[in-house]
């Protein structure tokens, strides 16, 4: 049995396979990995363009569009391996990209997720919005990375190479896991619907005492953008909900309240910002995100006792304190970082 397999969520994406497929499977079939494409009922030819061309990948068929969340919880707990990567379908992998990886998760038994070095397919010298170089919260839950502070995101110099580095949350859009952990957890919270899964998910992994880490010797690019584009109300209203439904899940219900509190204080500055840009959307898109988060909180009664958020690398700062008042490009941390023993 192989130790390693790295799903592709496909649904209707037959051009991305064709595109991205060929190298994916070069790269990564062997004696250790498979290649599964997890079909979410698609009606295009995805499929038998994959028999015919790549007999070597492996499919699960599921009967219909589960969407992100729930389509890899059904393809993972068919995927019996000790590893897995979940693998965007528009990502671009390097030779040897999942050795790294692999190597650190088998010798370091606390690490539960890890991500490479994520940069943009379309500017390969520049880090890509979904990743970069590791995620962070910041002191109000705000997301951020090593390598892109909101709208900034930087050149790619070595800048952050070296040894793996403890972060708080890895991208989806290529994320590897323990299976045994991942299932154990519940795997990605389908309530979700779309956008910030992965950092709840690794929110939960940090809560359950393992680590996170972004490994750089490894590296993919990244197309993004695919299912909605940035400055869409639909995506502003689901960052805003789910940003507020993880804080909520994965803090002690104090801080929990202390930092929500906080958030509300501050997402009213943004809706201020969008009504005096006259962007009516995206101002009501916070708003519906607010009301939606108060119903849906009631489903999340479970609370963390220790607030393992607050101790990891870069919890102390203020995202948008840099960002807007300091008016930095990024923010300095000092993660701790392991040998690859």
């Amino acid at each position: 049995m192989k130790k390693l397999g790295v799903i592709i969520l496909n649904w209707n994406g037959e051009e991305l396979l064709k595109k991205f497929i060929p190298q994916a499977s070069e790269y990564t079939v062997s004696d250790e990995a498979d290649l599964i494409v997890a079909d979410n009922g698609s009606s295009d030819n995805s499929l038998a363009w994959l028999a015919k061309n790549h007999p070597e990948v492996m499919t699960i068929r599921l009967d219909k569009n589960y969407g992100f969340s729930e389509g890899y919880n059904r393809a993972i707990k068919d995927a019996e391996y000790e590893y897995i990567v979940l693998l965007n379908s528009d990502v671009e992998v390097t030779p040897d990209w999942w050795k790294p990886m692999l190597s650190f998760m088998e010798k370091n038994p606390d690490a539960g997720a890890i991500q490479p070095k994520i940069l943009s397919f379309a500017e390969k010298n520049r880090f890509e919005y979904a990743g970069a170089a590791g995620g962070y919260l910041d002191s109000l839950g705000y997301p951020y990375c090593r390598g892109r502070l909101f709208d900034c995101i930087e050149e790619d110099n070595g800048q952050y190479d070296g040894a793996p580095a403890d972060i708080c949350w890895a991208s989806g859009a290529c994320l590897m896991t323990r299976r045994e952990l991942y299932l154990r957890l519940g795997g990605l919270d389908a309530g979700f619907f779309a956008h910030m899964e992965e950092i709840d998910l690794c929110c939960r992994i940090l809560n359950a005492g393992y680590r996170v880490c972004a490994v750089t010797e490894s590296s993919v690019y990244h197309v993004g953008g695919a299912s909605l584009a940035q400055g869409n109300p639909r995506k502003t209203y689901l960052n805003f909900r789910n940003n507020l439904l993880l804080l909520h899940k994965n803090l002690p219900k104090k801080k929990g309240k202390k930092v929500l509190l906080f958030r509300r204080l501050a997402d009213t500055l943004a809706f201020l910002m969008f009504l005096a840009k006259l962007d009516f959307a995206n101002a009501k898109a916070i708003i519906d995100a607010h009301r939606d988060f108060r119903k849906m909180k009631k489903n999340y009664n479970v609370f963390p006792e220790n607030d393992i958020l607050s101790a990891q690398p870069g919890a102390d700062k203020s995202a948008i304190v840099e960002r807007y008042i300091k008016r930095h490009k990024s923010i300095k941390i000092n993660p701790r970082k392991q040998d690859m023993i």
